[in-house]
């Protein structure tokens, strides 16, 4: 039986009070998270508008320490 494929996940709050402005660095940030394996696989909204949460995941390589960049944000 092939091993089982496990994941990590990691939650970034996007910048409070969006402007046009903090919303190209939420972008900016993203695809920096992208590049490092990061995908975006949901987004948390308020009920009156607005994104709370980014949630992201990536695949775990077992053959690396999985908490290699828990510091990096």
């Amino acid at each position: 039986m092939a091993d089982r494929q496990q994941w990590e996940y990691r939650m970034i709050e996007p910048s409070k009070g969006l402007t046009k402005r903090e919303a190209i660095n939420s972008e900016d940030k993203l695809n920096e998270l992208g590049a490092d394996g990061w995908r975006l696989i949901e987004t948390v909204s308020y009920d009156q508008g607005g994104t709370k949460l980014f949630v992201l995941e990536r695949r775990v390589d077992p053959d690396l320490d999985s908490d290699h960049d828990e510091g990096s944000s």
